[in-house]
């Protein structure tokens, strides 16, 4: 197993792409803690998962939260190896319909709890350690509506890389995976029943190389390299799980038999 006796740290791990990781990581050998704000989806992963898993209730944007939060890791694991600061939300900020408050909220989720989770977990995490950011296409694609959102995962890229060389010194590892359109809760406010979820998948599918959403478990794989021994060369790197869509847009379906 890939992360035996290892220990790891989750944000927004109850659902989607973080309880997928939290999943392999437990499968893989190790003990993990996650974080999220509904009770109810953090009993449902900690009775999924069992003893392996310690579900903590936990806002990211309450930094004395998270602190507590990863105290409390911290001591029932004595020390954590892994931390994946995977906790976002979504939502669109177009231009003249936008409020203060809903910019605001995306940009203290999406980046300034990232920062904050990273300096929680710092004074806990052992030699070797990894920490992997959660990023997203949508930094490059330049998708209209998506202007708080796309700024806090290019955010997120420069802090990868600034935070890499903060901690190089101590031998921690600070890398970035960053999804395309996956199958993940994510889209309900956009697709609340079945019906418009696949009419949206039809349509963003049109836009991705591979020709259909990605799945959370293909993400989870991702972060499974970047937390092992398997990637104990690798820093400030950057991995898109996109299906192709920022290196080789021109192969989506949408383009295929154009000249």
């Amino acid at each position: 197993m890939r992360l035996a006796g290892k220990t790891a740290f989750i944000t927004g791990g109850n659902s989607g792409i973080g309880l997928a990781t939290a999943r392999l990581f437990i499968a893989e050998g190790a003990r993990v803690a996650i974080t999220g704000r509904s009770q109810v989806t953090l009993d449902a992963a900690a009775a999924e998962l069992g003893e392996n898993l310690l579900a903590i209730q936990a806002d990211v944007t309450d930094v004395a939260a998270i602190e507590q939060a990863v105290g409390e890791a911290a001591r029932a694991f004595g020390g954590l190896d892994i931390l994946f600061a995977n906790a976002g939300i979504a939502g669109t900020t177009p231009l003249g319909q936008t409020t203060l408050s809903a910019f605001e909220a995306i940009i203290r989720t999406n980046l300034t709890a990232v920062f904050f989770t990273v300096q929680a977990a710092v004074p806990h995490l052992n030699d070797r350690a990894s920490v992997v950011l959660n990023g997203s296409v949508l930094a490059v694609t330049g998708a209209p509506g998506w202007s708080a959102y796309a700024a806090t995962k290019g955010a997120v890229r420069s802090m990868t890389r600034v935070l890499a060389a903060e901690l190089a010194p101590h031998g921690i590892r600070v890398n970035q995976v960053s999804p395309g359109a996956a199958r993940t809760t994510i889209w309900d406010p956009m697709a609340p029943d079945a019906a418009a979820m696949a009419q949206l998948e039809t349509s963003l599918s049109t836009a991705i190389p591979l020709g259909r959403l990605g799945e959370a478990e293909e993400v989870a794989r991702t972060v499974l390299f970047l937390a092992s021994d398997d990637a104990s060369n690798v820093t400030a790197a950057e991995i898109m799980v996109d299906g192709g869509t920022t290196g080789a847009p021109m192969g989506a379906p949408i383009y295929r038999g154009r000249t």
